[in-house]
C-alpha cells in the first residue's frame, strides 16, 4: 500500500461510498433526466472536491506528491472524456432512455473503482519487482497515442461484440425495457433487460480505457494511494461530466489528437526515466498544453469546415 497507512485507505474509500450513497440516495433517488446545469453543478462539485482534496495532499505531504496528483487527475479526466464518445455509442445503440443513463453510470462506475484499483495495485507491484516493466508499459503508451491520432470509422457496431454476445448468451435479456431494472421475471423466469447489457459494455469499456490510463498516471509517480485517489476523483466526475459534454463532442473534434500527444509523450516520458526523469511539474505544463492547444484548434477550426475540407 506504499507509504500510506491502511487507515488512510479506509477513510477515502469510506469517504468515496459516503459521497456515493448521497448521490443515488438522495440526489437522484427517482430516475430522471439529467439536465445540461444541473451536470455542471455536479461536475463543478466534484472538480471542488478534487482541488480540494489536493490542497490536503500538499499541506500535508507537500509539492511534489500534490503536483503528482494533480497531474494524474488531468491526465485521467481528460483520458474520460473520450471514454464519453464511446459511452453516447452505446447509450445510443441500446437506446437507453434518458432518465435510466444516470443509474446505468452509477453501477458502472462503482465496478470501474472495483477494477480500477485491482489494477494499480498489481501495476505498482510489477514495477516496484521488475522495474524492465516501466520500459514495456512506456512502449505500450506510444503505441496506443499513435494508434488513437489514426482515424477512427464513422459507424461502430456493436452487434458482433464478443462481450456483449456472451452476456447473451450466458443471461437471456428481454427486448423491451422494464422501466429502471437490470432484471424481471417473466413467465417465473428471471431475465435481464437491455440495461443490464448497457452496463455490461460500459463495464467492457472502462476496462479497456484503464489498460491505457493507470500505466499513463504510473509513468508521473508510483504511489499507488496517489494513482487510486487521482483516478478515483477523476471517474467520480465522469457522470456529471458525461451529460455536460455528450451534446457538444463536435466542438472538441480536435481533442482526440490532443490525448494522442498526451499518451505519446507520456509514454516517452516512461522511456526516459533512467536517463532523464522528466520533472512532474514540466509534464504537468506539458500535458496542459496540449489539451489547450487541442481545444482553441477545434474553436478555430469547426467540425464541419474540417470535414468539408476533406478530400473525397
Amino acid at each position: 500500500m506504499g507509504q500510506h497507512s491502511i487507515y488512510v485507505w479506509i477513510g477515502f474509500n469510506l469517504f468515496v461510498l459516503a459521497m456515493l450513497a448521497l448521490d443515488l440516495g438522495v440526489f437522484h433517488r427517482k430516475s430522471h433526466r439529467v439536465g445540461f446545469r444541473e451536470a455542471m453543478i455536479w461536475t463543478g462539485v466534484w472538480i471542488i472536491l478534487s482541488l480540494c482534496f489536493n490542497l490536503i495532499i500538499y499541506l500535508r505531504e507537500g509539492t511534489e506528491p500534490a503536483l503528482a496528483f494533480l497531474t494524474g487527475y488531468v491526465i485521467e479526466k481528460s483520458l474520460s472524456v473520450d471514454n464519453i464518445f464511446v459511452i453516447l455509442m452505446i447509450f445510443t445503440y441500446f437506446r437507453v432512455p434518458a432518465e435510466y443513463q444516470h443509474k446505468v453510470l452509477f453501477w458502472g462506475i462503482l465496478g470501474a473503482l472495483f477494477m480500477r484499483g485491482v489494477f494499480i495495485v498489481a501495476g505498482v507491484a510489477l514495477i516496484q519487482k521488475y522495474h524492465w516493466i516501466v520500459f514495456v508499459f512506456g512502449g505500450f503508451l506510444i503505441l496506443s497515442g499513435l494508434k488513437m491520432a489514426m482515424p477512427k470509422e464513422e459507424e461502430v457496431s456493436l452487434d458482433k461484440n464478443f462481450v456483449l454476445r456472451l452476456t447473451k448468451k450466458i443471461i437471456p435479456t428481454t427486448s423491451e425495457y422494464e422501466g429502471a431494472h437490470f432484471f424481471v421475471k417473466k413467465n417465473g423466469k428471471r431475465m435481464a433487460t437491455p440495461l443490464l447489457a448497457a452496463l455490461v459494455m460500459v463495464e467492457f469499456t472502462d476496462l479497456i480505457f484503464a489498460v491505457d490510463s493507470i500505466p499513463a498516471i504510473l509513468a508521473i509517480t508510483p504511489d499507488a494511494f496517489l494513482v487510486y485517489t487521482s483516478n478515483v476523483f477523476a471517474i467520480l466526475g465522469l457522470r456529471s461530466l458525461y451529460f455536460a459534454v455528450s451534446g457538444l463532442m463536435d466542438i472538441f473534434h480536435f481533442l482526440q489528437y490532443g490525448l494522442a500527444a498526451i499518451l505519446t509523450f507520456v509514454g516517452v516520458k516512461m522511456l526516459l526515466t533512467d536517463i532523464y526523469p522528466i520533472p512532474t511539474g514540466l509534464a504537468l505544463g506539458v500535458i496542459l498544453g496540449i489539451l489547450t492547444l487541442s481545444i482553441v484548434a477545434s474553436k478555430i477550426w469547426p467540425a464541419h469546415a474540417a470535414k468539408e475540407n476533406t478530400p473525397n
